[in-house]
Protein backbone atom coordinates (compact mmCIF):
# COMPACT_ATOMS: atom_id res chain seq x y z
CA UNK A 1 0.00 0.00 0.00
CA UNK A 2 1.74 3.70 -0.99
CA UNK A 3 0.47 6.44 0.23
CA UNK A 4 -1.28 8.74 -2.80
CA UNK A 5 -1.76 12.07 -1.15
CA UNK A 6 2.21 12.98 0.33
CA UNK A 7 1.25 16.78 -1.06
CA UNK A 8 -0.05 18.28 2.79
CA UNK A 9 -1.26 22.05 2.18
CA UNK A 10 0.49 24.60 4.16
CA UNK A 11 -1.81 25.03 7.53
CA UNK A 12 -3.25 28.68 7.81
CA UNK A 13 -1.73 30.92 10.11
CA UNK A 14 -2.14 30.59 14.03
CA UNK A 15 -4.60 33.08 15.64
CA UNK A 16 -3.07 35.30 17.88
CA UNK A 17 -2.06 34.00 21.08
CA UNK A 18 -4.27 35.99 22.91
CA UNK A 19 -7.48 34.33 21.40
CA UNK A 20 -8.68 38.03 19.69
CA UNK A 21 -10.46 36.44 17.15
CA UNK A 22 -12.18 34.32 18.72
CA UNK A 23 -13.92 36.41 21.78
CA UNK A 24 -14.77 39.18 18.96
CA UNK A 25 -16.84 36.39 17.35
CA UNK A 26 -17.94 34.93 20.38
CA UNK A 27 -19.60 38.33 21.51
CA UNK A 28 -21.32 38.29 18.01
CA UNK A 29 -22.65 34.65 18.31
CA UNK A 30 -23.57 35.42 21.83
CA UNK A 31 -25.51 38.96 20.57
CA UNK A 32 -27.09 36.77 17.99
CA UNK A 33 -27.44 33.22 19.36
CA UNK A 34 -29.78 35.02 22.46
CA UNK A 35 -33.17 33.73 22.43
CA UNK A 36 -34.63 36.86 22.57
CA UNK A 37 -32.87 38.57 19.88
CA UNK A 38 -33.66 35.74 17.78
CA UNK A 39 -37.13 36.69 18.22
CA UNK A 40 -36.90 39.89 17.71
CA UNK A 41 -34.69 39.69 14.55
CA UNK A 42 -37.98 37.48 13.25
CA UNK A 43 -40.67 39.71 13.88
CA UNK A 44 -39.09 42.77 11.91
CA UNK A 45 -38.56 40.80 8.98
CA UNK A 46 -41.45 41.96 7.84
CA UNK A 47 -40.47 45.59 8.41
CA UNK A 48 -40.73 48.06 10.97
CA UNK A 49 -42.36 47.76 14.11
CA UNK A 50 -43.27 50.29 17.11
CA UNK A 51 -41.65 48.72 20.90
CA UNK A 52 -45.51 47.72 22.23
CA UNK A 53 -46.08 45.55 18.97
CA UNK A 54 -42.94 43.60 18.98
CA UNK A 55 -44.13 43.28 22.81
CA UNK A 56 -47.48 41.49 21.83
CA UNK A 57 -45.56 39.57 19.50
CA UNK A 58 -43.21 37.97 21.64
CA UNK A 59 -44.74 36.34 24.14
CA UNK A 60 -42.78 36.14 27.81
CA UNK A 61 -40.65 39.03 26.85
CA UNK A 62 -40.40 41.58 29.54
CA UNK A 63 -40.60 45.18 28.95
CA UNK A 64 -37.11 45.47 30.15
CA UNK A 65 -35.71 42.86 28.72
CA UNK A 66 -37.48 43.86 24.87
CA UNK A 67 -35.15 47.24 25.98
CA UNK A 68 -31.90 45.27 26.64
CA UNK A 69 -32.19 43.48 23.64
CA UNK A 70 -33.31 46.35 21.06
CA UNK A 71 -30.05 48.38 22.55
CA UNK A 72 -28.19 45.72 21.80
CA UNK A 73 -28.93 44.84 18.16
CA UNK A 74 -29.16 48.74 17.74
CA UNK A 75 -25.21 48.74 18.73
CA UNK A 76 -24.06 46.20 16.96
CA UNK A 77 -25.69 47.80 13.61
CA UNK A 78 -28.44 44.90 12.88
CA UNK A 79 -31.53 47.48 13.80
CA UNK A 80 -32.31 51.02 13.29
CA UNK A 81 -34.50 53.23 15.92
CA UNK A 82 -36.29 55.90 14.70
CA UNK A 83 -38.05 58.43 16.47
CA UNK A 84 -41.17 60.17 15.02
CA UNK A 85 -41.47 64.18 16.18
CA UNK A 86 -45.77 63.36 17.04
CA UNK A 87 -47.31 63.84 19.97
CA UNK A 88 -46.98 61.05 21.95
CA UNK A 89 -43.38 60.34 20.28
CA UNK A 90 -43.68 57.38 17.84
CA UNK A 91 -40.41 54.76 17.79
CA UNK A 92 -39.76 52.03 14.85
CA UNK A 93 -37.18 49.87 14.70
CA UNK A 94 -36.68 47.90 12.08
CA UNK A 95 -33.34 45.82 10.46
CA UNK A 96 -30.32 47.67 8.96
CA UNK A 97 -28.82 45.80 6.09
CA UNK A 98 -26.88 43.74 8.15
CA UNK A 99 -29.89 42.52 10.40
CA UNK A 100 -32.03 41.40 7.05
CA UNK A 101 -28.16 39.38 6.11
CA UNK A 102 -28.79 36.99 9.52
CA UNK A 103 -32.31 37.05 9.29
CA UNK A 104 -32.19 34.26 6.81
CA UNK A 105 -29.67 32.13 8.48
CA UNK A 106 -31.91 32.82 11.90
CA UNK A 107 -34.89 31.86 9.70
CA UNK A 108 -33.48 28.83 8.41
CA UNK A 109 -32.22 27.92 11.62
CA UNK A 110 -36.01 28.32 13.03
CA UNK A 111 -37.64 26.52 9.98
CA UNK A 112 -35.03 23.37 11.04
CA UNK A 113 -36.03 23.10 14.59
CA UNK A 114 -39.54 23.33 13.96
CA UNK A 115 -39.48 20.60 11.18
CA UNK A 116 -37.36 18.51 13.77
CA UNK A 117 -38.84 19.17 16.70
CA UNK A 118 -40.04 15.63 17.50
CA UNK A 119 -37.51 14.32 16.64
CA UNK A 120 -35.68 15.98 19.31
CA UNK A 121 -38.14 15.98 22.01
CA UNK A 122 -37.96 12.00 20.90
CA UNK A 123 -34.45 12.20 21.85
CA UNK A 124 -34.56 14.24 24.87
CA UNK A 125 -37.33 11.86 26.42
CA UNK A 126 -35.13 8.81 25.86
CA UNK A 127 -32.07 10.64 26.96
CA UNK A 128 -33.84 11.38 30.22
CA UNK A 129 -35.45 8.14 30.81
CA UNK A 130 -31.94 6.82 30.13
CA UNK A 131 -30.46 8.80 32.80
CA UNK A 132 -32.84 8.38 35.10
Amino acid sequence: MKPEHIRVPALPPMPDQDHRDCRAVASVLARVGDKWSVFVIMMLTDGPKRFNELKRMINGISQRMLTLTLRGLERDGLVTRTVFPTIPPRVDYELTDLGRGLAKPVKALGEWAFANLSEIEGARSSFDARNE
